[in-house]
């Protein structure tokens, strides 16, 4: 799994027109899923988004979680975070995985984030074409891959 985290003042999801989900202060976060990703990936990247120290604290000093800043999440799958751009011009997603197996993980990865930030969490809609508003802060835009930990 790969995702995109950014901190943001507020963002929202806009589908054909209609926005279908929106949040203030917090963490947008665009997630790419892999044919090979399984529950460690979900626990592992879950648990690192919403302790990862990208808040600042009374000294301005980043050093706060979107769970103890209590910030808002909202998550959008981004199957193109699995591009390849290996060869030639035009990037390849066959890395990504398909619907029958995505669907399934990021649903489980839902129900694991919103566990560990102990509220729901907002999300776009799976395969939709969506158009994502932020306000980025900082900017804080962080890439982790649960496959290398980093």
């Amino acid at each position: 799994m790969r995702a995109v985290s950014q901190r943001v003042s507020q963002a929202s999801v806009t589908i054909d027109g209609v926005v279908r989900a929106s949040i203030g202060s917090g963490l947008v976060v665009l997630l790419g899923i892999e044919e090979a990703d399984t529950t460690e990936d979900i626990e592992w990247l879950s648990g690192k988004i919403v302790r990862l120290r990208i808040f600042s604290d009374e000294q301005g000093v980043m050093n706060r979680s979107v769970l103890e800043h209590g910030g808002e999440i909202l998550v959008v799958s981004q199957f193109t975070l699995l591009a390849s751009t290996r060869k030639g011009n035009r990037p390849s997603y066959i890395r990504a995985a398909r619907p029958e197996t995505a669907i399934p993980l990021y649903e489980s990865f839902l129900r694991r984030i919103t566990a560990e930030l102990g509220k729901s969490v907002q999300t776009g809609e799976f395969g939709a074409d969506m158009k994502i508003s932020l306000v980025n802060e900082g900017p804080v835009t962080i890439l982790m891959d649960s496959k290398s930990r980093e």
